[in-house]
């Protein structure tokens, strides 16, 4: 019990000395401790200099000010580089507008795709009036051959199709009253287009045979009410088979004094040289009656024009390039059309097979907008 009560004292006198210590220790320190941070303040002032430190954070200020011009020069730059680039865009954008209407194609693919060029020139521009008809054969050169005396066919020497010459023997008759055996023979030079006898038939008042000389022959055309008045002998009418694959200018030689019953339709003969045969009796056929003329300064082919983007195109030739050029249109018929304005006299424009250049320029197009 003794030596606890001598160790608590002995603690306690411990904790007291520990108080005394630090409780009288600490301000003292802290006194000592702010009067060396001030010494330390002074010395470096007096080692660098208010004024320095001044001139340095005013050359600092310059280094900022340099680098916020460079920053705005960079800045300059950069916006400089995006007009130059703003500038090229828009050149390409120019160059594709450009290669929109335009394409090359070298001399051997157009002989190929025989696209046909021609110069741009005066031209007669034809107001015609259209009209149907049919290819007949021609009356004046047509003949039926009947027998001279009736009697009975002996012998038949020629057929269907034949050619035969004016005189030339076609049967022989013998006659009922003379029993003697007399020739039929061709009265015109042609083509035998019937043949209504045969070997033992009785020749009677009936046409043995029919010849038409196909030389030439006639196209009638149909004339309704409408268009009669403007319609008269001797204009010029062009004609086409309906398939296009044949056509002819000729004059009307007549117009029929009296209308067809049922259509109230005149009809216009004309007269077509025929020398192939080409033109054969029941053919139907257009005819575009020339009812009035002009001469015009600048036409192109009716053919080479095309549409593109709603406006009227011709394609102008330059060298291996061809150009898409809006034009304006003025009076037209199947042949030629004129040019109010957007062509010359004198350029080279394509005047068959434009829409092979047409499809080869929206090719173009395609693939440099793509």
């Amino acid at each position: 019990m003794r030596n606890k009560f001598l160790l608590l004292i002995i603690a306690v006198a411990l904790a007291a000395g520990a108080y005394w210590y630090f409780a009288m220790r600490t301000p003292q320190a802290a006194k000592t401790e702010a009067s060396a941070e001030a010494a330390h303040a002074e010395g470096d002032k007096d080692a660098h200099g208010h004024g320095e430190h001044k001139d340095d954070h005013a050359e600092g200020g310059e280094h900022a000010h340099g680098d916020k011009d460079e920053h705005a020069e960079g800045k300059d730059e950069h916006d400089h580089g995006s007009e130059v680039k703003k500038d090229a865009h828009g050149d390409e954008e120019g160059g594709h507008e450009e290669g929109g209407d335009k394409t090359k194609i070298s001399d051997e693919a157009a002989a190929n795709a025989e696209i046909k060029v021609l110069e741009a020139a005066p031209a007669s521009i034809h107001d015609t009036i259209s009209l149907t008809g049919r290819i007949t054969l021609n009356q004046n050169t047509s003949a039926q051959v009947k027998a001279r005396f009736p009697g009975i066919v002996r012998s038949v020497s020629k057929g269907l199709a034949e050619q035969v010459t004016a005189g030339e023997t076609l049967a022989t008759v013998e006659s009922n009253d003379s029993l003697l055996v007399y020739p039929v023979k061709a009265p015109i030079s042609g083509v035998i287009l019937q043949r209504n006898t045969n070997i033992g038939d009785v020749a009677g008042d009936q046409p043995l045979f029919m010849i038409s000389n196909l030389s030439d022959v006639w196209a009638e055309f149909f004339i309704f009410p409408r268009d009669m008045a403007r319609i008269k002998s001797g204009q010029k009418v062009h004609i086409n088979a309906t398939d296009d694959s044949m056509n002819v200018e000729a004059p009307i030689t007549s117009l029929l004094p009296v209308a067809e019953a049922s259509s109230q339709t005149v009809i216009a003969r004309v007269t077509i040289a025929n020398p192939d045969g080409q033109w054969r009796s029941g053919m139907t056929v257009r005819g575009d009656v020339i009812v009035a003329e002009k001469q015009v300064p600048v036409a192109v082919a009716s053919i080479a024009i095309q549409r593109q983007e709603g406006a009227s195109v011709v394609f102008v030739q330059e060298g291996t390039a061809y150009e898409a050029r809006k034009v304006e249109l003025g009076l037209g018929d199947a042949e030629w059309t004129e040019i109010k304005s957007g062509l010359k006299a004198g350029e080279r424009y394509v005047a068959q097979n434009s829409f092979v250049v047409k499809a080869d320029i929206g090719k173009a197009g395609a693939e440099h907008a793509h």
